[in-house]
Order: C-alpha cells, then sequence, then structure tokens
C-alpha cells in the first residue's frame, strides 16, 4: 500500500481543524461512536488519499462531494477504484443532501453498517473460554 504523502498529512491535519459545513454536520451523527459502537475517524489518510470518514473495522469510506470536495468525475473514479482495490467500500453524498437532510443521509450509512456488522447470534454461539490452568 502507497504511504501517504506529507502533504496530505498537512492537508487532512488543516482539514480536521476547519471542515466544512457538511463534514461538521456529518461529524456530529458519526462521532464517540454513536452508530452502533462502530468508530468513524475524519480526514484520514489512506494510501495516496485522504478520506473524509472512514470506518477501518468496516473498511467503509463516506464521501462528501461538493464546495471544496469538488474533483473531476475522473479522479473521483480513480480514487473510488484505488480504495475499492484496497478492500473499502465508499459512500458518497452530495452537500446539499448532507445539510438539508442529514437524518436520511445517517440512515443511509446506518443500513449499511448493520449490513457489515456480524449478525449478534454468532457472538452467543461462540464457546466460552476454556478453565485457566489449575482450577476446576
Amino acid at each position: 500500500m502507497e504511504k501517504p504523502s506529507a502533504r496530505n498529512r498537512v492537508f487532512a491535519r488543516r482539514s480536521r481543524r476547519a471542515p466544512t459545513d457538511a463534514e461538521s454536520a456529518i461529524w456530529t451523527l458519526l462521532k464517540d461512536r454513536r452508530l452502533h459502537g462502530v468508530k468513524f475517524r475524519r480526514q484520514v489518510l489512506i494510501g495516496p488519499y485522504v478520506a473524509d470518514f472512514a470506518c477501518h473495522a468496516l473498511k467503509l469510506v463516506v464521501e462528501v462531494d461538493g464546495g471544496i470536495h469538488r474533483l473531476t468525475e475522473a479522479r473521483d473514479a480513480d480514487r473510488d477504484a484505488w480504495l475499492v482495490e484496497a478492500g473499502y467500500t465508499v459512500l458518497r453524498f452530495d452537500n446539499s443532501a448532507i445539510l438539508h437532510n442529514p437524518n436520511l443521509v445517517f440512515d443511509a450509512v446506518r443500513r449499511h453498517v448493520e449490513g457489515r456488522r456480524p449478525h449478534p447470534s454468532s457472538v452467543l454461539l461462540r464457546k466460552p473460554p476454556s478453565p485457566s490452568r489449575g482450577e476446576g
């Protein structure tokens, strides 16, 4: 996997300090493990790219499009292809969708997270750990 450039490290740091209105709105909903206890990070370095939001455990990237995020479609496609090749799923949302209906966007992310989380019954079916030596 390619390493992030020094330029991207600086960009990510600055972006965390000065988020767009849309980034702030979605971050309010994703931070502090508010979505089923899943940890999201913002302005995350993944290979040669900076993802707006990422959950590494689920290999999920959430991107905000519009405003300062306007990239050419070809560049978005190249970036998405690289992330998919690295095993990530990319969800993209337009600034206006986030700002006008953040709960709709949150629900879309929630549905995706719920589809990727292990089913609770699989956790219950696991065998308990064996007793420690010397006990029993």
